[in-house]
């Protein structure tokens, strides 16, 4: 069937949205997995929250250092590295809220069309073969770049400010973490999905 002209797909962000705020979870749903989904989504939201302010900082650093630069010629050792740092805090630690909202870019072009069972089984797999166990080995080689950072003292040598590496690396590795609690919650909605043929909550909605 043609679309309607002007009609807009909004396939992707349906499966998006499918995941965003769980909600009442299925009655048949054992009670630990429930509370188990729940809480971590509610602490993936609350990280989002906080995280989020990041951006004022962000935004005051680079309009500081337009209006320093193009106004009074005098530029800013600092903006730089602020603006990096800050917008490389602001990915990482809002990555374990955005994959509770299933944000995350994916190629839906044929996942869309399976059946939600066969999503869920996907998805499930895919997080035990390739999802944990790729961040548990960057997990593990984080924790030795921070150890290293805070040891050596390491800065940064590509600008004249050279701020200290060792907070944003710390970022990188709380992110890490964020990640691999929401992968839990996400896991056992892949297995509930493949399961049951509904995600969690989506039929309370």
């Amino acid at each position: 069937m043609a679309e309607e002209p002007g009609k807009l797909d909004i396939s992707d962000e349906m499966i998006a949205e499918r995941r965003g705020g769980s909600g009442k979870m299925p009655s048949d749903m054992p009670s630990w997995m429930a509370k188990s989904i729940i809480n971590i989504d509610k602490f993936s939201k609350l990280i989002g929250n906080v995280v989020c302010w990041i951006l004022i900082p962000l935004i005051f650093a680079m309009t500081y250092e337009v209006l320093a630069r193009k106004l009074f010629l005098a530029p800013t050792i600092w903006a730089y590295d602020i603006s990096r740092f800050l917008y490389g805090a602001l990915f990482m630690l809002g990555a374990g809220y955005a994959l509770s909202r299933g944000v995350h870019i994916r190629a839906d072009f044929l996942y869309r069309n399976f059946k939600k069972k066969t999503q869920g089984l996907i998805d499930f797999w895919l997080y035990l073969l390739f999802y944990f166990p790729g961040l548990l080995v960057f997990l593990y080689m984080t924790i030795g770049f921070v150890e290293e950072s805070i040891r050596r003292g390491e800065r940064g040598m590509d600008t004249t400010w050279m701020p200290f590496m060792w907070p944003i690396k710390t970022c990188l590795l709380v992110g890490i973490i964020f990640l691999l609690v929401q992968g839990f919650s996400e896991l056992l909605k892949s297995y509930w999905a493949a399961k049951k043929g509904n995600w969690p909550g989506e039929e309370n909605k």
